[in-house]
């Protein structure tokens, strides 16, 4: 029997990418591909791309020209670009980049094993030209549902045209170990491509707002909501994967529920995800302050296992640039949000992107941003320095900052932020915080400790717990410990071990 074919997955971008990839790796490892973990061991690189601003965009180009170099001193003999900014560009990224031998879109995910067979026998499978994707699913959100059966929903898994979404879906036969059956007519398939106790599940696909700066929507398509029972069953497998974590994405989580007839229904999602077996901590991302409700924040704030976590897409706080965004609230609203939040919970923990520079932002609008940042109290900050992105409303305004201005502002932010999140961490000594064990150390005096982090803390854009008073026994990865925070290193935590975490003291 010949060796099957390998197939590297490298994904740049954020966490809804890593479910896209994963989805990709199971429906390879279902057809019979081996999964590696390096592209220069693989057949094949698939490079799921990220096309959200102008420096993503870069690190997607240089990831496919990185795997590319390759072909010529290893065993790669394809590499095929997926993702958002293939799905964006299509043929143009084709014609500009003819490093990759194929450019794959949405559409394409359901039959990636014929396409990259069809590549790696040197055919061609034409790129697709880009298209609104807002235009695929009603504009009413109820009937989105009945509709998006047929149309490709990244994360979502996919269902012939007439199956309704009630419909029963024998997953295939004979599934490779750690790959997850499809367990409905969207429910997809899923292989870990890491063994970090963390992991991302997608709540819905697309956006229906229109943010003047955002291209999201156009190659992401509308709002629509996954089925409770296929997000609950996906997490009960990501736990019997060894999953303690789960981190809900997708590009509005405030959103939920409103295309399945029931706004609210994140309420009662959460408490039943926290409840399934072998679930420690469960964190929902991507939260729209205009459509946060008292409802969610009592859920978020007092659920047991739920944590108390606020990823806020703020972008602003003077009211006319807010507005130019096509957004809403002000510094006092935003406020007294954090107010109501910390209130049922003062451990929150809170994280929010910005954009300075946006076209006719004033000194004094700037002088307002910084008014909010310094009484918001928040554990993360992102900063972004405006930039026209193609097809977006923003892109067409003429009152646009000077580049060396944004760069500037963008600088002066970025300080402030350093200052101010440093701060938050510092008003968190003395606190115990509860840890989930991502880096257990080697006990080597030269290498890193254990690490984790708090419930404050989302993986990869905040900041982690350095664990120290471990000893001879290091706790172990997945365990969830107690720790006394003694010292802030920057972001980070310094703190005591008060629960063992270790094999030895029984986790």
């Amino acid at each position: 029997m010949p060796e099957p074919r390998t197939v590297a997955l490298v994904t740049l971008g954020c966490a809804r990418n890593e479910v896209d990839s994963e989805e990709l790796a199971g429906r390879l490892a279902a057809d019979g591909w081996a999964l590696v973990d390096e592209a220069a061991d693989a057949d094949v690189a698939v490079v799921n791309t990220c096309g959200f601003v102008e420096a993503a965009k870069k690190d997607s180009v240089d990831a496919l020209l990185e795997a590319n170099d390759l072909k010529d001193h290893g065993r790669t003999q394809a590499v095929v670009a997926v993702g958002c900014m293939a799905e964006r560009y299509g043929k143009e990224l084709a014609e500009a980049l003819p490093e990759a031998d194929g450019v794959l879109g949405f559409d394409d995910y359901t039959d990636i094993s014929e396409r990259l067979r069809t590549i790696l026998a040197g055919g061609v499978h034409a790129p697709h030209t880009p298209r609104d994707r807002r235009k695929l699913l009603p504009v009413s959100p109820a009937e989105r549902q009945s509709a998006g059966t047929g149309v490709a929903l990244p994360g979502h898994g996919a269902a012939a045209p007439e199956a309704p979404a009630e419909t029963p879906v024998a997953p295939p036969a004979d599934l490779p170990a750690g790959v997850a059956p499809a367990s409905g007519p969207r429910a997809p398939l899923r292989r870990r491509t890491g063994n970090s106790p963390v992991a991302s599940v997608k709540l819905a696909s697309g956006c229906d707002r229109r943010c003047t700066f955002c291209a999201i929507p156009s190659f992401r398509g509308s709002f629509i909501s996954r089925r409770p029972a296929d997000v609950l069953n996906e997490t009960r497998w990501l736990a019997e994967q060894g999953v303690r974590e789960v981190m809900l994405v997708s590009e509005n989580n405030t959103s939920y529920g409103k295309d399945l007839g029931d706004v609210r229904l994140l309420e009662t999602l959460l408490p039943e995800l926290a409840a399934v077996d072998g679930i420690e901590r469960v964190r929902v991302s991507y939260l729209q302050p205009a459509e946060l409700r008292p409802g969610l924040i009592e859920v978020l704030t007092c659920t047991d296992k739920v944590a108390p976590y606020f990823d806020l897409s703020f972008q602003h706080s003077a009211p006319g640039v807010l507005r130019a965004m096509r957004r809403f609230g002000d510094t006092d609203s935003f406020l007294g949000l954090l107010e109501s939040i910390r209130g049922k919970a003062p451990e929150a923990g809170v994280r929010s992107n910005f954009i300075v520079g946006f076209p006719g932002e004033t000194e004094a609008d700037v002088a307002e941003l910084e008014r909010f940042l310094g009484a918001a109290r928040l554990d993360a900050i992102g900063v972004f320095g405006y930039s026209d992105e193609e097809g977006t409303e923003a892109a067409t305004y003429e009152d646009k900052n000077a580049p060396e201005e944004v760069a500037a502002r963008l600088e002066r932010i970025s300080r402030l932020a350093e200052e101010l999140t440093a701060q938050r961490a510092e008003e968190r000594v003395g606190d115990t915080v509860r840890v989930l064990v991502e880096t257990a150390g080697d006990g080597d005096a030269d290498s890193e400790g254990p690490a984790g982090r708090g419930a404050h803390q989302a993986p990869e854009t905040d900041g982690q717990v350095l664990l120290t008073g471990s000893g001879s026994h290091a706790p172990v990865v997945g365990r969830m410990v107690e720790a006394r925070v003694v010292a802030t290193e920057g972001v980070d935590l310094v703190a005591e071990l008060l629960t063992g975490g270790s094999e030895e003291a029984g986790g």
